[in-house]
This record gives C-alpha cells, structure tokens and sequence, in this order.
C-alpha cells in the first residue's frame, strides 16, 4: 500500500504543558523522521493569540499569524490531525498580566480598556474579547469528545493508587450550596428551530424602546436555542445568605465559579459575591474606589492592587476597614495561605471542575487561614450543575471516602461540536440596562424565546446545533458497544434545555442497534448517585453529557480515581473525519510553572501527550495507509505501559524525577520497545543503536537532569518564555540531546 505524507500538528500553548513540549516534541519529532510523518508547531497560547490580535502594531519580526484561525478552518477537513494540549481560558486579569508582560518584552500593544470610553477603546477592547475565556475550544471542537483512561493507565491506578485521598469525618459539616430560584436553570426557556432564519437579540424598555444587542444570529433548521436569565438581586440576597450561615456554623465560606470559560456571565457573579461578602468597606469607599477604576469583578486582588493610585493615608483606611470586614464575616477557603490570598482574590484561582474534585477529595475541607483543612460550604449559584456535586458530597458523607484501588471508572461522551451550549454563550450574554424585556426575534419579527429582567440581570443565550446532538448519540452507542458499561445521558426534563435533548436522544436512538445496551436517560442528580454507586462496586459507567457537564465530570472523577485529570485519554472524533487529541486538564499548570521557577522541579506530567501521541499516529496508519506509523503507534502503547509500570512519573519534590527525567525514560522504553518489534526491519534497525546508546548512557543522563533541579529558572517570561532559555532548560543532559539530535 502507497504511503500518503502525514502532518500532525502540535500546539503551542501555555505554563507547564508548554514547558514540556521543549522536552517532548524534539524526541517525538525524531523519532517520526523518515517514516512519512512530519510534527509541526502552531503557536495557539494566549500570548500567541495577543500578538495575532494587534499585526498592525507591532514590527514584521514579531508578527505572528493567527494560527488558530487557521486551526479552525484545518479541523473541518478530514486531514486534521491535531494534538491539542491544555491552554489558557483567561480571565481578564490573566490578559492583562500577559499584555503587561509583551509590552516589556518590546511589543507594542495596547492596554486592556476595562470601561471604554472612545470609539478607539471600545474596538481595542472588542478584539481582546476573542481571546478572554474559552477562545480556543470552541474552534477547535468540530466534533464531539471521548474521554477515558486508557486501560494500562486505570490498571496501574489501581495497583498503585495515588495517595492524595482523604478520608470522610464521621461528621461533616460541609455542603454545596445553591440557589433555589431565579438562577438560569429556573428561568431556562428552549425551542427547537422548525427553519433555518437568521435571528436578532433585543432589550425593550418599559417604554418600548428597542435596543439590539446583537444584530445577526445565524440559526440552522434542527437547532436547539436556549434564552435565561440570572436574578442579581435573588443572587445577591443567596450570597448573603450563605455567607450568614458559614459564619454561624464555623465553616470555611467559598466560591466555585468558572470565570475562565464563562468569560462575560461569571466574572460578574463573582463580582456580586466580593461586593457582598466586603460590602461595609466597599460601599463606605464606593467613590474613591470608582475614582481610581477599583472593578470587583476582577476579584478583591484587583481592588487591593488599584489602592496604590490613592493617597497613602487614603489607602491605609480603606485596607484596615477591608481587614475589620473579616471581624464580622466568616473565615474564606485560602488558594495560599502564607500570602493571605482567599478564594475571593482572582476570579482564576478556583475554577469550579478543579476546585470541587479536591473538596471531595480532600475529606469535604479546604484550606483556611492556619494552613489547616476545615469544612466548608461551597457555593455554586446556580443549579443547572450545583446539586450533582451535593449528590456526591451526600454519598461521600455517607459512605466515606472512595478507593482508588478498587473503584470503577466513570468515561465521558460529551456533547462539545461545534460551540455547543453555555460555553459558545459568550456573544450572546448581556447584562440588563434597565427593567424590560430580553427577547430573541426571528427574521420575520417573531418571538421565539424571551425572559423579563430587572436592571443588572445576566441574560445568556446559548445553541446546540442538530448534526452535533446526532454524532453525539452514535459515540455514545459506540462506546456503550465497545465497553459493555452502561451510558447514562445526564439530562433534566425540568430544565428548558435538556427537555429539548431527551426529545431528540430518543429520537435518533432509534437509528441505531441497542439491543443488549445498557441505555438510560437520567436527570445529573440520579445519574450522580448511580455513577458513584456503581464505582464503589469498581463498576464503570459512561457518563454522556453536555459541554459543561462534560468539562465538570472529566475533571471530578478522574481526580479521585487516578490522582489527576491530566492521565485521561481526550480523543475527538472531527465531524469532517479528521482528528482531535486532547492531552488532559491544565488546571494545575500555573502552580507546576512557579515550582519550576522557584526550585528548578518541573512536576507536569505528560502521560496525556504520551498517550494522545497513540490515537494521532493510529489514526495516520488507518487513514493513510502508513505501516510505520501503525509500528510507533504499537510501541509508544507499549511504551507507556512500561513507563506506568517502572511508575516513572514526575515526583512532587525536588530533586527526585521531573518532566523531564520521565520524558527520558518514556523515550528509553519507547526506543526498546522498537528495536524488539518484528513488523518493521528498517525501524528496527534504525533504533537498535539508539536505544543501546540510551541504555548505556541511562546513569549519566539521570544524573544530567537532576543536577538541573534545586535552583530558581530563568526562563524569560511567564505567558511568552524565551525559547532559548526555556529550551535549555528543559533540555539539560548534553548527553541525551546528542543521541535525540543523532537521531533527527
């Protein structure tokens, strides 16, 4: 059979994983010479996004192209094959510290217009927010994601379960605590579209006055349109709430957003949630924090940081009476303790999928002020997810803590393609001027959907395309076929959306053979309960969810049963029949670059992009044709197998292996593990040398790499390093440079 070239395409992205690519992709790239493979980089990372944004700004020499449009056009082709690893969903203070960070390295790019008041601001401001929030998913995703553990990598999780685990008290205080009306799950409308129409979104005052918020919004025939609404002033009243019962109980108070991914609507949840928890100082203050720009959606960080445009004696005040709000207020769940940065400084610091797998993790407790584990109450506004983490916090308080040595393992078949539901919502979220009315009108003037707000309510609209809801059923089938697990669809006909879905999962259900499946529709509190019974009994399930659910669940599950997020298998199946390879979750990854930085111990671990690497290179033998890549494919499997068995990942401490000792030693095996294979002689041939080399050098290039830990890193910049500092870095054995370079 003719071998047809292949390109695989690595992203650049950001923090820890980005760090890892320096030691990674030069070993895969070499080992991919000569067999009709060829790996390239596309710079996708949010400082790559921020230059693509300003071309006419900046000299030739920094220009960048915007690659990630170009990743987008590339994914609705069969030919993509694209492994993505985890990026930067920023919030605007992330943007802000990545500007501030170019413009010191000689770029000249604008500030971030926070209250725009020319024309000039507001365009300039119009353009960073396509790169806030979840700007690279949503183009990327152009099919549906699987989500699993690999089997070598569940298995070694079961015989060596991680230790992170804590257990249960006979008495917990804590609960996850949300909304019980005028959240977006209680005001959720839902229609499917009958006909293709191109629709307005529209505000009309009391007096009839029509505003549009947005002028065209394309809507295709099968479509799912959703329109809600948040009560700021129900939200308001629940914070305070929460806030009063943490203070009576003794527990730790916290907030479980994601103001990352849901860029407009919860950044200004957060905000409320600040403004009432510090309401005394901040209302005493209220004009001279306006004066000097102070934005609580931002966080308290932002409020603290601005005081310094003030006065010292002025400042002075204002920080002591923030500190005498702690007087009367409940103690906050810190993010670190020693720096006194609560869980309300950034709107980043705790991302609700990774912040709530640690709370169950963690025995129910987060950390207070005395670097101790307390309980808490942990605060999810809205219930659309909010009581599928009660349900597991209920279940944990009454059976203990999980096992990760005998548990199930619960996968994901997530509904994502094409901009699916809340997370493509950020064009179509506003915040209410004034009492009236939020409507969507049809091309003809039709209402289909509308919700009546008051002033400063945050209206959402969101769209799930047809074609994407039947992929979405067929892999759900496929999986439940190739596993035996039952699926279990996580759907709540109370809720306006998912009314919509169950309609349609029943319907295209019925073009495919079930017989003998275990097929079930539940709303996410049953599903939550069962799925969590079914692991105690080290039973799997397939969880089959929406984009949120699926962000939320693959996140959850993993973190207890395998001790991380980042050793899940992400493999999505491009609508156009090309492929997309996550490589796990980089919710970690800020605090794995300062290690790096502080002690030279880079602790990522890239067994995502290991095992991404496998499906890529399948995927190339399948559809081009390429025997070679079938071989590497086979022997990387192989590889990593050993990699877990040897338990070569990354320690935690210093000193001991790192991402790049663990890179070493994926390499050593994946290098044996060629020279032993039987199906390709020039392979064979080619890394017989290579792995002796590799063998007899093992004890010196071990040693080479863990003289490069125990001191601070330079590696010129935080969202944009200097390749060479960074590359050197992360690739400090001479020795086993010369046999990876020998080879490429």
């Amino acid at each position: 059979m003719t071998t047809k070239p292949a390109k695989i395409i690595w992203t650049e992205i950001d923090e820890a994983p980005a760090l890892a690519t320096y030691a990674l992709l030069p070993v895969v790239q070499a080992f991919a010479k000569g067999t009709g493979i060829e790996v390239e980089m596309r710079d996708i990372s949010l400082s790559g996004r921020i230059i693509a944004t300003f071309p006419e700004r900046l000299r030739e020499d920094q220009r960048i192209p915007d690659f990630l449009a170009e990743l987008g056009e590339l994914a609705k082709t069969p030919d993509a094959n694209i492994i993505k690893l985890p990026n930067i969903s920023a919030s605007i203070p992330q943007l802000q510290a990545a500007i501030k960070e170019l413009q010191g390295k000689g770029y000249n790019l604008p500030d971030y217009p926070e209250e725009p008041k020319t024309a000039e601001e507001k365009e300039i401001q119009a353009r960073y927010a396509k790169v806030l929030g979840s700007a690279v998913n949503p183009v990327l995703r152009e099919g549906n994601s699987d989500r699993r553990a690999a089997a070598s990598v569940k298995e070694f999780a079961k015989k060596h379960p991680h230790r992170m685990m804590q257990a249960w008290p006979e008495v917990s205080q804590t609960r996850v605590a949300h909304m019980s009306g005028g959240d977006f799950y209680e005001n959720e409308t839902s229609v499917t579209l009958g006909k293709a129409t191109d629709a307005k979104i529209e505000f009309v005052a009391e007096d009839g006055k029509v505003t549009v918020l947005k002028e065209k919004l394309p809507l295709q025939a099968g479509e799912v349109l959703d329109s809600t609404h948040m009560n700021v002033a129900m939200l308001r009243k629940f914070y305070a709430e929460v806030i009063d019962e943490a203070k009576r109980k003794g527990v730790l108070f916290s907030l479980h957003l994601k103001a990352t991914m849901m860029k407009i609507s919860d950044p200004i949840l957060f905000g409320h949630c600040v403004s009432v928890f510090y309401k005394d100082a901040l209302e005493k203050h209220a004009a001279a924090l306006k004066e000097i720009g102070a934005n609580v959606n931002n966080g308290l960080g932002d409020v603290l940081a601005k005081l310094d445009r003030l006065p010292a004696a002025k400042k002075a005040e204002i920080e002591a009476d923030i500190q005498a709000v702690y007087q009367t207020r409940p103690a906050v769940a810190m993010v670190d303790s020693r720096k006194g940065i609560t869980n309300l400084h950034v709107p980043n610091d705790v991302i609700v999928d990774a912040s709530m797998p640690v709370v169950v993790r963690d025995g129910g407790k987060m950390w207070n002020l005395n670097d101790e584990l307390q309980d808490c109450i942990a605060t999810i506004p809205d219930r659309c997810y909010a009581t599928m983490y009660q349900a597991i916090v209920e279940d944990c308080q009454k059976n203990g803590q999980f096992n990760p040595a005998t548990m199930g393992h619960v996968s994901n078949v997530g509904l994502m393609a094409q901009k699916a539901e809340e997370y493509g919502s950020h064009d179509k979220t506003f915040t209410a001027p004034a009492k009236g009315r939020i409507r969507i009108v049809d091309a003809s003037g039709a209402t289909l959907l509308e919700q009546k707000v008051e002033a400063g309510d945050i209206f959402r609209a969101c769209q799930t395309k047809d074609l994407p809801i039947r992929d979405w059923v067929k892999l759900a089938v496929n999986r439940a076929k190739a596993s035996g697990a039952p699926a279990i669809f996580w759907l709540d006909e109370k809720r306006g959306h998912d009314a919509q879905l169950i309609q349609k999962v029943n319907t295209y259900l019925k073009d495919h053979d079930t017989a003998g499946l275990d097929i079930r529709i539940m709303k996410p509190v049953d599903a939550m309960k069962l799925s969590c019974e079914r692991a105690r009994k080290g039973l799997d399930t397939i969880s089959v969810t929406g984009n949120v659910l699926r962000d939320y669940l693959t996140d959850l599950f993993p973190i207890l049963e395998l001790g991380t997020s980042a050793r899940m298998l992400s493999i999505v199946p491009l609508l156009a029949g090309g492929g997309l390879f996550e490589t796990g979750a980089g919710g970690s990854a800020p605090k794995h670059v300062q290690q790096f930085l502080k002690e030279g111990h880079l602790r990522w671990d890239s067994l995502g992009e290991y095992c991404a690497l496998v499906p890529s290179l399948e995927m190339i033998a399948q559809n081009a044709g390429n025997a070679k890549a079938s071989v590497l494919a086979e022997t990387l499997d192989r590889a990593v197998a050993k990699y877990l068995e040897n338990a070569k990942a990354p320690s935690r401490k210093v000193n001991e292996i790192d991402n790049r000792g663990s890179t070493f030693c994926l390499t050593l095996y994946w290098a044996q593990a060629l020279a032993s294979q039987e199906k390709d002689a020039d392979l064979r041939a080619r890394f017989t040398k290579v792995a002796k080399d590799l063998e007899a050098n093992a004890a010196k290039i071990e040693q080479e790499l863990l003289a490069a830990q125990g001191r601070p890193v330079d590696i010129g910049g935080y969202f944009r390093p200097d390749p060479v500092k960074a590359d050197k870095e992360m690739r400090p054995s001479a020795t086993f440079n010369a046999i990876i370079d020998t080879l490429a």
